[in-house]
């Protein structure tokens, strides 16, 4: 089985009539009322629908979807394939313009500013959002109300070579950070090793490796109402983060599009991502024929400290309603069900993005690869940043700061007073 990961999943939920939503408890922006849902009926849908996907998705759902227009003549569906570097603003302009689409793949962290634009139809309560990973579920929670539901997900795990760490006489990889780190530096001492690991240092979406080390600490970027970057816990995570470049274990100026050969040939034996990774590793080193690159590498849990429990990164994309259409049932009939276990299974056999139903990583297809069950497991832990409108804003402050503290040897305590200033300037956008 071929493993080139993208991200993909969906929902779940039956045909009848529906009322209120989701899990505002969950919810880390949550605080008002959830908003009225009004009731849907899907099993007597009609319409046509305008859909708007991005990437690899926009190209092959109009395959995956002739499945469910066959089954339901009543309905059509059109879909838009999107290029990510033009979707936002895209979206944006038909938001103002009103010319959205029926259904649209959304970006986690787009959710709270198209919902603070009042684009957004709320989830009918006859999706269940328990059958989902709960960390992705959040991501479609703004003030208290979901809107969409999580359509797939990935996560981030610590990819090690198995061969260099048995070298070094490691047996399994230690789950407690200061362990973990000590670890790292100790495999410089390796024959061909120059770095213990690759770590971002800042950039773009660089908090995404930091903010796991973070909350696997016990830490938190936000409350109900605001960032929380300068506390504590989130100036030990920084602080922790930044010794990896300080004490020579990570490379603070990496060479771009190294991270596969430098794995494959030794000289950086672990790095943090996704599991797209796994098939973009083993095809560099079966171009360099070693056919056999599987057997040499693992993954492993984001390692913890204090007694927190490990938490990744939670990415992916959601589907959601807007509130223009004029094929309401019909639009959240499309949504129940890409939202189907089996559903989402055919999807990955398509693409290889990953189900956001728990249900659906119990087919063998999931469960029978030892490496992703992992990530799996991961999943059920992982968080994603607040629904804020405006954290890609922050986050691009947050990244900034990062890169001092790997580049530049900034304490955690400075980047965070830093990046707290920046936020409580910058506001919640709510």
């Amino acid at each position: 089985m071929r493993r080139g990961l993208t991200f993909v999943a969906l929902a779940a939920g039956a045909a009848v009539m529906l009322s209120a939503c989701g899990r505002a408890d969950d919810n880390p922006t949550g605080g008002e009322s959830p908003a009225p849902v009004q009731s849907v009926d899907t099993e007597n849908a009609s319409g046509t629908l305008d859909v708007w996907a991005m990437g690899a998705e926009g190209e092959k759902l109009p395959e995956l979807v002739k499945e469910f227009t066959d089954a339901n003549p009543n309905i059509t569906v059109n879909v838009t394939a999107v290029p990510w570097d033009s979707a936002h603003d895209k979206f944006v302009n038909s938001i103002t313009a009103g010319t959205t689409p029926d259904v649209a793949m959304v970006g986690t962290t787009w959710m709270g500013e198209f919902a603070g634009m009042d684009a957004l139809d709320p989830t009918p309560s006859s999706i269940d959002s328990s059958v989902f990973f709960e960390g992705a579920h959040n991501t479609t929670v703004v003030n208290g109300t979901s809107y969409g539901v999580p359509w797939y997900v990935e996560t981030r795990l610590v990819y090690y070579r198995t061969d260099i760490l048995a070298a070094a006489g490691v047996s399994a990889v230690p789950t407690d950070q200061d362990e973990f780190k000590a670890m790292a530096a100790s495999l410089k001492g390796q024959d061909g090793v120059k770095w213990g690991i690759s770590l971002q240092p800042g950039q773009t979406g660089s908090w995404q490796t930091v903010l796991p080390f973070a909350w696997s600490r016990g830490a938190s970027v936000a409350s109900d109402d605001a960032y929380t970057f300068n506390t504590p816990e989130m100036v030990a995570a920084v602080d922790y983060f930044g010794s990896y470049f300080a004490d020579g274990i990570a490379d603070p100026q990496p060479p771009a599009g190294q991270t596969e050969a430098d794995f494959v040939g030794g000289a950086v034996p672990m790095f943090v991502s996704g599991p797209w990774m796994m098939s973009i590793i083993e095809d560099y080193a079966a171009t360099g024929g070693d056919d056999d690159f599987a057997s040499k590498y693992d993954v492993a849990p984001i390692p913890s400290s204090g007694g927190a429990t490990s938490s990744s990164f939670i990415g992916g994309s959601n589907l959601a309603v807007f509130k223009g259409t004029e094929s309401r049932d019909a639009a959240w009939a499309l949504v129940d069900w890409l939202s189907q276990p089996e559903t989402q299974i055919k999807w990955y056999n398509l693409t290889s993005d990953l189900p956001s139903v728990q249900a659906a990583w119990d087919d063998q297809v999931l469960a029978g690869d030892e490496k992703l069950s992992k990530f799996g497991d991961q999943l059920l832990t992982a968080q994603a940043p607040p629904s804020f409108p405006s954290w890609e804003q922050v986050a691009e402050s947050f990244d900034g700061e990062i890169e001092k503290v790997a580049k530049q040897g900034l304490s955690g305590q400075d980047a965070m007073t830093a990046a707290q200033a920046q936020a409580d300037s910058i506001g919640t956008g709510q």
